[in-house]
């Protein structure tokens, strides 16, 4: 799935939790300086930001050119690439590691992808991967699509896609092949001074969320920021979790 908006779209709406999400999952996957590391479906480069930090040497993919443009830019070493994780552009065994964060869950096939990710990691290498724990409602964006099915009980949500439970993820990375594969809970603490600072970047189009609430009439849409301004009140406080997976890849 392509994300087709301004980077700093993406940066207000997901990025802002990426990014402190990031420090754990590079802890997770053992990455250190001098380590070769490709980040799969890296988005306005949140993950490559900390990989860069880290000193390892960093390849990017995704397939939303805007997002490519901006790692491009703001991360000018970075070796970045227009693709989805199903075909890497890389040869058989390029990397350390592979990390895919917030990423499985919008993968066209994600047993494709993470067999990508194991088939450009070096054998015995790291392959790893993390989504929000959107079935038991510990995703930032939870609230959101909780009051939205109060309003329409046919609205689904993303607690059915790929990897957004426990064990959904080791459950994948068996079905591509990898081996000693450990999962992982990864916590994080949200806190938004105001209502406004959680609600606004909604309203921009990112993802399925922004995109559900941008095909509302406007006053189901101001319905639903009413509802949500009662039931969180301000601060806006979340503890979130995501489901992360480690394996290792193992060339035949």
């Amino acid at each position: 799935m392509a994300f087709n908006v301004a980077a700093e779209a993406y940066d207000s709406f997901m990025g802002r939790y990426s990014a402190v999400l990031s420090p754990q999952f590079a802890d997770l996957a053992d990455v250190a300086a001098g380590r070769h590391v490709v980040d799969v479906g890296c988005g306005p480069g949140a993950l490559t930001a900390e990989l860069v930090q880290r000193g390892a040497d960093v390849s990017a993919v995704d397939p939303s050119p805007q997002f490519v443009a901006a790692v491009h830019e703001r991360y000018p070493d970075v070796d970045v690439h227009e693709a989805g994780a199903e075909h890497l552009p890389f040869e058989d065994g390029s990397f350390d590691a592979a990390l895919a964060q917030l990423v499985v869950h919008f993968m066209d096939d994600p047993v494709g992808g993470i067999a990508e990710m194991a088939r450009v990691t070096r054998d015995g290498g790291v392959v790893a991967a993390c989504v929000w724990d959107m079935v038991a409602g510990r995703a930032p964006i939870t609230p959101f699509w909780r009051a939205a099915k109060e309003l329409d009980s046919n609205v689904e949500g993303e607690a059915r896609r790929a990897g957004a439970g426990q064990g959904q993820l080791p459950e994948l990375f068996s079905q591509a092949g990898l081996t000693e594969i450990e999962e992982s809970a990864l916590t994080v603490h949200v806190e938004h001074p105001a209502f406004d600072e959680w609600w606004r970047p909604f309203t921009l189009g990112v993802g399925p969320a922004g995109a559900y609430f941008q095909q509302l009439d406007p006053a189901r849409q101001q319905e639903l920021e009413r509802r949500l301004r009662e039931q969180l009140g301000e601060p806006v406080v979340l503890e979130t979790r995501a489901w992360a997976a480690r394996g290792a890849a193992r060339r035949p």
